[in-house]
């Protein structure tokens, strides 16, 4: 049974929800700062006798997140949209910042969510507490689940880089964790998937519902769920095994479903299908237009709509990297070494930009162009058209759940 340490603030004496290994805790209430020398060691709360209502219209004592709604008949609707740009640095992301603003409008034009239930981590907000840092998102995803009660409609959206390491612990089907990629990650390191599976997917209570929608590369088990659904080319479903003997990944009888932007395997893109000027997560562009489509009524026919959406981005050349990479292979295939050595040049000279495909690739192609021979330009056309290297939206949006069901008749509904 998963139970969360609380701390009391030092001044104002407010319950704060200690996560592992923290150092030390800042009130939003009165912004004292809380030191933990010891959580083990940390004193009770000394005895009162009135216990305080709480202030539903105070701000929230979770680094700067909006108060949490009071309990209705239907439970609570609350979310968390990080989204980082990494801005001014090598990896920096194009459009991922317009992904925030769009979920956050379907999340409460279309089901209905309170704005002050919605907990925003961008570069643009100017409460330092709401930067997706390492530490702001791990507090985040804290107070998601924080107090969460039968009723309950959570989700969790990311976009932004994702990345893989070995598994160390060996609940790994691959051997591989998943992890995200805060703003500070070059300093403070990665968001493992296991501590995101401990902390949004284990405390859910039954009757309880988290959907997480993470727009990433890698992301295909991002929250370490016991259950992956195989989508075959006939549109049958075949729900995948990934429990690993003796660990247990699924929640405390809580409903967790998510998406992702692709297989662990593969790499996302952004596309500019949302606007000629601004440009947007496929896979967060796609899930939305399934919705605003009339293809969410399961979840089955999200899951086709935005695997058909962006394969058709794919052919017609989305945001540049599927369009250019066929054009390379084409050119490498008419015009052989010459125009090899001529398309090397290009890229090393920054003529000529891979939307989608990545600066290690175009490294790649011109090493491989530079010093190959004709063999070696018709194996870089056979990876290009077939995506061996990562051309174009080579992707496919994943399905995985801490419960096995139908996917064709359930209902979709935040």
């Amino acid at each position: 049974m998963y139970s969360p340490m609380l701390v009391n603030c030092s001044n104002c004496r407010t319950p704060l929800q200690l996560p592992p290994g923290v150092p030390s805790l800042r009130c939003a209430l009165c912004h004292a700062v809380t030191h933990i020398a010891d959580p083990r060691a940390v004193p009770p709360q000394p005895p009162s006798s009135v216990v305080p209502s709480p202030n539903w219209n105070a701000p929230s004592p979770y680094y700067g997140a909006p108060p949490g709604p009071p309990l209705n008949a239907h439970g609570r609707k609350k979310a968390v949209i990080v989204s980082i740009l990494y801005r001014d640095s090598r990896h920096e992301l194009k459009g991922f910042i317009n992904n925030a603003k769009c979920m956050r409008h379907l999340l409460v034009n279309k089901f209905k969510f309170p704005e002050s239930s919605i907990l925003m981590l961008t570069e643009e907000e100017t409460d330092p507490y709401r930067i997706p840092t390492k530490y702001n998102m791990r507090m985040a995803m804290f107070w998601l689940v924080q107090g969460c009660q039968p009723g309950d409609s959570l989700v969790f959206h990311y976009s932004g880089h994702g990345s893989q390491q070995r598994d160390n612990d060996g609940d790994e089907v691959d051997g591989y964790d998943e992890t995200l990629c805060p703003l500070d990650f070059e300093t403070q390191g990665v968001i493992v998937d296991d501590e995101i599976n401990s902390t949004l997917v284990r405390p859910l209570p039954h009757g309880a519902k988290l959907h997480a929608l993470i727009d990433a590369s890698h992301s295909g088990t991002m929250l370490d769920l016991p259950y992956l659904c195989k989508m075959k080319r006939n549109d049958q479903c075949v729900w995948e095994d990934h429990c690993r003997r003796g660990v247990w990944k699924g929640s405390n009888g809580g409903e967790v479903i998510s998406f992702s932007a692709c297989d662990d395997r593969q790499t996302c893109a952004d596309t500019s299908a949302l606007s000629k000027i601004t440009s947007t997560g496929a896979m967060t562009f796609f899930f939305i237009q399934a919705i605003e489509h009339g293809h969410g009524a399961t979840y089955f026919s999200i899951l086709k709509s935005m695997r058909a959406a962006i394969r058709n981005v794919g052919k017609k050349g989305g945001s540049g990297g599927a369009g250019v990479v066929e054009t390379l292979g084409s050119m490498l295939l008419n015009g052989g070494v010459h125009v090899a050595a001529n398309l090397a040049t290009i890229l090393l000279t920054g003529g000529i930009d891979i939307g989608g495909v990545g600066d290690d690739v175009e490294k790649f192609l011109v090493s491989k162009l530079l010093t190959g021979g004709a063999d070696v330009v018709a194996k870089l056309v056979s990876m290009l058209l077939t995506g061996g290297i990562g051309g174009g939206l080579r992707q496919e949006p994943q399905l995985t759940a801490c419960q096995t069901f139908d996917v064709h008749a359930k209902p979709f509904s935040f």
